[in-house]
């Protein structure tokens, strides 16, 4: 839940900053899919890349942890946990960005470029 209220308001943030490039693409015709897959794109990789740092921590500690009990989980197992894990915390990630660059995509873009 926090890590969506703080990609809601990095997402909003980044959206306002970016008002101006989003509306001179729109205006050169950019599509909003392509504006929306810009900016969603933008917020995936730094998830991918803390999945790429976690996966190897979190082998490691859980093949410390699991050691100690008689009865553990197989390696594929725990693959496919952190499969699951990476994958959920993208799918959180695009559903919380998806919201705002949608709403960017779509503003008019009279209103980002009048004072220019």
């Amino acid at each position: 839940v926090i890590a969506c209220i703080n990609f809601a308001n990095l997402a909003t943030a980044r959206a306002n900053t970016r008002a101006r490039e989003v509306g001179i693409r729109k205006v050169l015709g950019a599509r909003v899919r392509d504006i929306v897959t810009l900016l969603v794109w933008q917020f995936s990789r730094p998830v991918l890349l803390a999945n790429l740092i976690a996966w190897p921590s979190a082998w490691l500690l859980l093949q410390g942890w699991l050691r100690e009990f008689e009865y553990r989980l197989g390696t594929g197992a725990i693959l496919a946990i952190c499969v699951g894990a990476s994958a959920l915390s993208l799918l959180i990630a695009w559903a919380t960005v998806s919201y705002q660059s949608i709403r960017a995509a779509t503003a008019n873009p009279v209103d980002a470029l009048q004072y220019e």
